[in-house]
């Protein structure tokens, strides 16, 4: 069993305000699991509890089909998307990190030099969202109403900037300090809570205490085993955490970061959060993301089918039902609503897949850059005319193009060629077709534009087949493609105040979700917004 969090977090007054007896939530809460196919949870729903992911599934609204509809299902896009409603195309924020086309410059989506860490002065990058093109929903709470609370947790610097926007406060748990921390862009220092929640060293209580699976061994006949080829090692429970270690260090506290306890963590600062900040006590509605980034680590290493990806739904489960049994107590459960949603799922390790008889496999970025070059070299003579791999993409030689007298589009047709040549690669389109819609009703092509941002995205956009991945060696698996298995998330609503019981079948759009909320808390939804509200049965009492 993992450790108690609430006991970290220090206790407000537990009496709970008076319900909401008409117009908007207190508190909007919402949970994004990092990685989660919906099919996770529809799978492993028989265990589990009847007050964790099941009360959304049976006291609340259940979209079986929602997805995202663009191509590179990613982190960052999917955290910007789920809060700004926008696509990347409108977002700008086509990939957890891209190559500027212009410059050669590696730009990750969240980093800022200029807005340095609050709370950790060993770390040198900062964050903010400066790349951010448009604004979340809690950007328009802010400007509706000031007195607006929304602050956004996670484990990862972009899911918690993209989360909170340009009005919110982000905080992260850094990797190797097992502390929170914000940075310049949101504030000068942390608030009196979030300091005093870090000197109590709460990650150090995980030191020693071992993840145990939460089942006996047979529940998870329906989930891989440990002695899979394409495991790394670690993969088997239990695990001790800060095995072989005289105490806690930044090995440990990565450790952590990979593991349930990185989920407690984090739940157990947002109960910091609730009472710090007396979030769902104000005059105006509050919303609060957890972006819990563990799955998404578990995931890449054993696959979403792995016991012990299995494992780490259950005792999220199981810690999610004991928060929302807080939220009950501390906020009232007529005052608040839960949302439960995903960036992105996950495919299957492409042996797993050739072991069930589909055509599987991986596809290693520098053979690939080479066959193009090769092909190109034919037409065009001896240089490195795609130079860059990039969101998805191929990023050609310009300046190289211009000194040989070569036209970039037709470079760029001939490049396309070569790269559709390749096993497992299902289309690839150009820059002039996505930027002049030229090929729409093409496999994929919609996808493709709705990702696609004339500055920053590559000159040849590549889609792989289904069950196929980038990645080179024979471990491991990932994420980032318009297939089911990637664009499927779970999308869950929870507040009997608002939300009737209900499962919604028809096909819906992750940028849904922002019109949604801003219908549920009356602001104004973000312009950029491309979402409609989601057909949900409202309470109106």
């Amino acid at each position: 069993m993992l450790v108690a969090a609430a006991a970290l977090a220090g206790c407000a007054n537990p009496r709970a305000p008076a319900p909401v007896l008409g117009g908007s939530p207190r508190l909007v809460v919402v949970f994004v699991v990092d990685g989660l196919p919906e099919r996770q949870v529809v799978d492993y729903r028989d265990q589990l509890s009847p007050d964790g992911l099941e009360r959304f599934f049976t006291r609340g609204a259940w979209f079986t089909n929602a997805r995202y509809d663009y191509a590179t299902t990613v982190t960052c896009p999917g955290h910007a998307t789920l809060f700004t409603g926008a696509e990347p195309a409108a977002s700008g924020i086509i990939a957890n990190e891209w190559v500027d086309p212009a410059t050669g410059r590696v730009e990750a989506c969240a980093e800022d030099p200029a807005s340095t860490y609050v709370g950790a002065r060993d770390v040198k990058s900062g964050a903010s969202p400066r790349n951010l093109r448009v604004e979340t929903i809690g950007d328009e709470m802010k400007r509706a109403d000031a007195r607006s609370r929304v602050i956004a947790i996670a484990g990862k610097a972009r899911s918690a900037v993209m989360s909170a926007g340009k009005r919110g406060t982000a905080y992260i748990l850094l990797d190797g300090h097992g502390t929170f921390a914000s940075t310049r862009y949101y504030m000068a220092e942390l608030p009196k809570w979030a300091a005093e929640f870090n000197e109590a060293k709460p990650a150090d209580r995980y030191f020693g205490v071992e993840w145990r699976a939460l089942l006996p061994e047979a529940a998870y006949a329906r989930s891989l085993s440990e002695d899979r080829a394409w495991y790394p090692k670690g993969g088997r429970l239990p695990r001790k955490m800060g095995a072989g270690r005289p105490q806690p260090d930044a090995a440990f506290y990565d450790e952590v970061m990979d593991s349930p306890f990185a989920d407690d963590l984090e739940l157990a600062f947002a109960r910091a959060a609730i009472a710090g900040e007396g979030l769902g006590r104000g005059p105006a509605p509050d919303l609060l993301v957890i972006a819990l980034s563990a799955h998404d680590s578990l995931n890449h290493s054993y696959g979403a089918e792995s016991r012990i990806s299995h494992d780490h739904v259950l005792q999220l489960d199981r810690m999610l039902a004991e928060f929302l049994g807080d939220l009950d107590v501390t906020v009232g459960r007529e005052n608040y609503v839960a949302v439960l949603t995903a960036d992105h799922g996950f495919m299957p390790a492409p042996e797993h897949s050739r072991s069930l008889g589909r055509d599987a496999g991986r596809i290693a970025f520098g053979p690939f850059l080479a066959h193009v070059n090769a092909a190109l070299a034919k037409k065009h003579g001896e240089g490195r005319w795609a130079t860059r791999w990039s969101a998805q993409g191929l990023l050609l030689n310009r300046a190289l193009a211009r000194e040989k007298g070569v036209d970039l589009d037709a470079l760029a047709d001939e490049a396309r060629d070569a790269a559709r040549a390749e096993p497992g690669v299902a289309a690839a389109y150009i820059r002039a077709e996505i930027e002049h819609d030229a090929r729409r009703g093409a496999p994929y092509f919609e996808a493709v534009v709705r990702s696609y941002d004339r500055e920053r995205s590559p000159d040849v956009v590549v889609v792989l087949k289904p069950w196929w991945m980038w990645g080179s060696g024979n471990s491991g698996t990932t994420h980032g493609s318009p297939h089911d298995y990637d664009a499927n998330v779970p999308l869950l609503f929870y507040g009997p105040s608002w939300i009737l019981p209900e499962r919604i079948d028809k096909p819906v759009a992750v940028t849904d979700l922002v019109p949604t909320l801003a219908a549920l808390m009356k602001v104004p939804a973000p312009s950029t917004a491309h979402g409609r509200p989601l057909p949900l049965e409202l309470n109106r009492r």
